[in-house]
């Protein structure tokens, strides 16, 4: 499957759009984490719990809006998006979602390639 936030892709045509895909996660802080941010809030620096979470609710999201978009049959998703939004006191959705197509080769693009 190929992603980008552009809304094409340099060496692929878009042949069909197939429609919005999306996928998402609800995270919950953890008070043992909170506690370890805390302290470091004190000292400065990277709260690397609360990167881990963000980087695994990102990969979540991401594997679910992929899933959807291969359930339609889909090659690739343009127009990628990542959009964040508080649920509750400590706890957040992170979305993700683009539009699911169908790719072909470009005409001439092997030629030019292998000149």
């Amino acid at each position: 499957m190929q992603l980008t936030t552009q809304d094409e892709f340099n060496d692929r045509e878009i042949s069909r759009t197939l429609g919005l895909v999306r996928g998402n996660t609800i995270r919950a802080r953890h008070l043992g984490k909170d506690i370890l941010a805390a302290l470091r809030n004190l000292v400065g620096g990277e709260i690397g719990e609360y990167t881990k979470m963000l980087a695994e609710a990102r990969e979540q999201s991401l594997d679910r809006m992929i899933a959807e978009a291969r359930k339609l049959g889909a090659d690739g998703i343009v127009a990628v998006r990542f959009v964040t939004a508080p649920v509750m006191q400590g706890a957040a959705e992170l979305l993700v979602y683009g539009t699911a197509v169908k790719l072909e080769e470009k005409p001439g693009l092997r030629e030019r390639l292998e000149s």
